[in-house]
């Protein structure tokens, strides 16, 4: 990294000092290419900027994303949905590979819940702050008289661990049950208890998978996200940041917001962390969310 930011600064002198030959030869177009030179150059040091804050131990791996509605039913499931497709967006423009891990459908529309896995170049270091509180307030389409709706939905990101990271879990800890998979799957995955859900008692941590139509790999990637979770865990009491998730998932509501979108009376989408806005909540809903991630990694804890 150091090297990288010298060679940057050799080449921004190099640039000068080719542009101040080409202004007194008054050659525009090398002066042309040395501005583009200049521009490139700009965005190599963004990237190498943006690396300086991915330098935790688990900022390079791949990351699961739950996804839970808040109380309101109808409206937050929708916005659940809402985040979920936000997310999955975001990466298939940054070409990760996602997948769906999990899923409980919303009565009507949208999802209760839902866990998705998305690998990639530092995924995890990119996501990790968008655990929290995500806020929607729109004009609801679910309302016969049009009026305005405030929806919560929580988000919680973490880690997928690595094979050389080496996670203990007692079977004596582990209450393991099998159920009927409700979501999409075809006739084999809704006739038969292929879908599970592990307890690690001890932590009270709960995970489950339904997408695979053996209920053997379904436990396997229950097994591997409990990994992550215990891991996730036991990483945040490391770095001493007091975070109790079972509250925060109990408290999906007002006064616990990270981010609010607000497509009605204006539109705008505001991080309260870091008070970074967009006043374009469609792009930002259709995944294009680089500009907040960036500016929460940048915040200083």
């Amino acid at each position: 990294m150091i090297n990288s930011h010298n060679n940057s600064i050799e080449k921004l002198k190099d640039f000068n000092d080719l542009n101040e030959l080409a202004s007194e030869e008054n050659n525009q177009v090398v002066q042309k290419e040395v501005l583009q030179n200049i521009k490139d150059l700009r965005i190599l040091v963004k990237k190498n900027e943006i690396k300086c804050f991915l330098s935790n131990e688990a900022d390079s791996l791949d990351c699961y994303i739950e996804i839970h509605a808040g109380a309101g039913g109808t409206e937050s499931q929708d916005w659940a949905d809402m985040l979920r497709r936000m997310y999955l967006k975001w990466s298939d423009q940054k070409n990760f590979r996602s997948d769906l891990i999990s899923e409980h459908k919303g009565d009507e529309a949208g999802i209760k819940s839902s866990t998705i896995k998305i690998e990639g170049d530092y995924v995890f270091g990119w996501l990790k702050k968008e655990s929290g509180i995500h806020r929607l307030v729109r004009i609801s389409p679910f309302d016969s008289g049009a009026r305005r709706h405030t929806s919560f939905a929580s988000i919680w990101v973490y880690p997928v661990v690595d094979e050389n990271i080496n996670i203990e879990i007692k079977e004596k800890d582990l209450r393991i049950d099998t159920y009927r998979s409700s979501g999409a799957g075809g006739q084999h995955v809704n006739t038969t208890d292929s879908a599970v859900r592990i307890t690690h008692i001890p932590s009270k941590i709960v995970v489950q998978c339904q997408n695979e139509r053996s209920q053997h790999k379904n436990k396997e990637t229950c097994m591997n996200m409990l990994k992550a979770r215990l891991y996730d865990y036991e990483m945040k009491k490391k770095e001493q940041i007091d975070q109790n998730t079972e509250a925060s998932k109990s408290e999906i509501g007002w006064g616990h917001q990270i981010r609010s979108y607000v497509l009605q009376p204006y539109r705008l989408v505001k991080d309260n962390r870091t008070n970074f806005e967009s006043t374009s909540p469609d792009k930002v809903l259709d995944g294009e969310i680089d500009d907040f991630l960036e500016q929460s990694l940048y915040q200083v804890k």
